[in-house]
């Protein structure tokens, strides 16, 4: 019988250890007789929700609008809409994320013939287009009267001039209700960019993008639903006003909905998650937590929990341990909560602690089907918030849900307070901000990279893989102590540069 190095995650996590964080331990390599770019990072976030990556993006208000579930989506994660609105702008936000993969922009960004090219360029810095349709007065649903591309303002020195003087009048439309095949060879014959349906009053109905058209193609591992739709999740709170929230969501046509509560275990958690399972069946998959313990995880099961959020106070954001001195370090959390939901089919989402790709591996090699991140997330250009500068380095702002900022947006609907509460608000957060972390088109194929490599180094090729090899304690561990996770790390120079641009002291 051969002799294995390390430990089994079992053993690893045994009680008499404490509690166990990502850089506790690390993993023992294995034997590589294949390309990382064999590695299927395919996974499910919930009983019937299956990704291509396993990433899930948090619902944080600085995190998780419609551009990051959409751009998520695409490169086939999910990206879960955050509360801090009313129920009908977050039923508007899932609205949009499910118009984008039909391939009709049936909201889209139009000027009146009064606007200037200040205007287009505002549009343009924002957006990323000057594709803009004319309609009188401004109205997305006004007459459409021109249009206004590059071409028309790229040379113009005059900002100031308005768009009546610059716009094509003579613009190519196509009647509302037509199919996408459709839409689709008029653009080809028409060799235009955006293509404007109309009504018979003509009358803007919704914008068809050449670029929007090419989705299809760039992104083949893009996450959709039967209707060839992209999926997307969204938060609730407890409480029994988030009912009408959740009928609106799943109007909207959300495919997972996420029970947004701090601690997970309690009765009114359970009330919701059997209400939701009686009143709306299969129409929609939902996410209990957030727990950290076996008998948490099977009460939520119990109750009919499609998928289980896993983290008490493990984000960068959050003091939820040092402030209320509960919670779980979040590498036993995953760990144990794991073993429980194995037993009933139900994937787990390890939720929080997760600051660079290691931490994403070895998530996954305790269980988790999938990771949540916000930290990892802000900062990208699909995050909600505009840039700003700070002594010379760029900048977004990033919250925590229990931050004061947020709990006074709606944020401590996730904490158990009544409506007398909350004139005394206790933080379990922070506000801050992050680094620019660029477009997710760029950022996400460096995670996946870098997690395909990992699993590779494990001697791994895939996230059901890597999980058998949990579960048969072939996957090997082993604790570090402090001094090696300092040789492990950069140590003993004068400075260092990490990505080229600069040097560190």
């Amino acid at each position: 019988m051969a002799i294995l190095d390390g430990i089994s995650a079992g053993d690893l996590m045994d009680p008499q250890n404490g509690g166990i964080s990502y850089d506790d331990f690390i993993l023992l390599p294995g034997h590589i007789d294949f390309h990382h770019q064999e590695v299927d990072l395919s996974t499910r976030v919930s009983k019937r929700i299956k990704l291509n990556l396993p990433f899930v993006s948090s619902p944080m208000d600085t995190v998780t609008e419609n551009e990051m579930a959409i751009k998520l989506a695409l490169l086939g994660g999910l990206g879960v809409i955050h509360y801090n609105n009313s129920v009908e702008e977050q039923a508007e936000e899932i609205r949009k994320v499910k118009r984008f993969e039909n391939g009709f922009i049936t909201a889209p960004v139009v000027l009146g013939p009064d606007a200037t090219l200040a205007d287009v360029d505002r549009i343009k810095e924002r957006y990323g287009f000057s594709g803009i349709p004319i309609t009188e007065g401004g109205e997305a649903s006004g007459r459409l009267v021109g249009i206004v591309t590059n071409r028309d303002v790229e040379f113009e020195p005059d900002r100031s001039r308005p768009l009546r003087e610059v716009m094509t009048t003579e613009v190519v439309t196509a009647p509302a209700g037509i199919t996408l095949q459709e839409a689709n060879d008029h653009l080809r014959r028409s060799k235009k960019g955006k293509l404007p349906l109309v009504d018979g009053k003509g009358r803007l109905v919704s914008l068809i993008s050449r670029r929007d058209l090419l989705k299809n193609r760039d992104y083949p591992e893009a996450i959709k639903n039967e209707r060839k739709q992209l999926r997307v999740g969204a938060a609730v709170s407890t409480r029994d006003a988030d009912r009408e929230r959740v009928a609106a969501l799943v109007e909207a046509g959300v495919d997972l909905i996420v029970i947004d509560a701090a601690q997970g275990d309690s009765i009114y958690e359970i009330r919701l998650l059997e209400w939701m399972k009686q009143e709306f069946g299969d129409r929609v998959d939902v996410m209990g937590g957030n727990v950290v313990t076996r008998a948490q995880a099977r009460r939520l099961i119990e109750a009919g929990a499609d998928g289980l959020r896993i983290g008490m106070g493990p984000g960068s954001i959050c003091t939820t341990q040092g402030t209320m001195a509960v919670g779980r370090a979040q590498a036993t959390a995953v760990f144990n909560t794991a073993l429980e939901a194995r037993e009933h089919d139900v994937p787990i989402l390890a939720d929080g602690g997760i600051s660079q790709i290691g931490h994403i591996a070895k998530a996954l090699a305790l269980g988790a089907s999938a990771v949540m991140m916000g930290y990892m997330f802000a900062g990208t250009e699909e995050a909600p918030g505009e840039y700003f500068y700070d002594n010379g380095i760029r900048l977004k702002r990033y919250r925590g849900m229990a931050s004061i900022e947020a709990m006074a947006a709606g944020g401590d609907k996730r904490y158990m307070t009544r409506a007398d509460d909350r004139k005394v608000k206790v933080a379990q957060g922070v506000s801050g901000s992050v680094l620019d972390k660029g477009p997710l088109d760029l950022y996400v194929p460096y995670l996946v990279q870098g997690l395909r490599q990992s699993l590779q180094d494990m001697g791994v090729k895939g996230v059901s893989v890597l999980h058998e090899a949990l579960i048969g304690e072939t996957l090997r561990f082993e604790r570090r102590t402090h001094a090696a996770q300092i040789e492990g790390g950069v140590h003993g120079l004068y400075n260092y540069s990490e990505s080229g641009l600069g040097m560190r002291g």
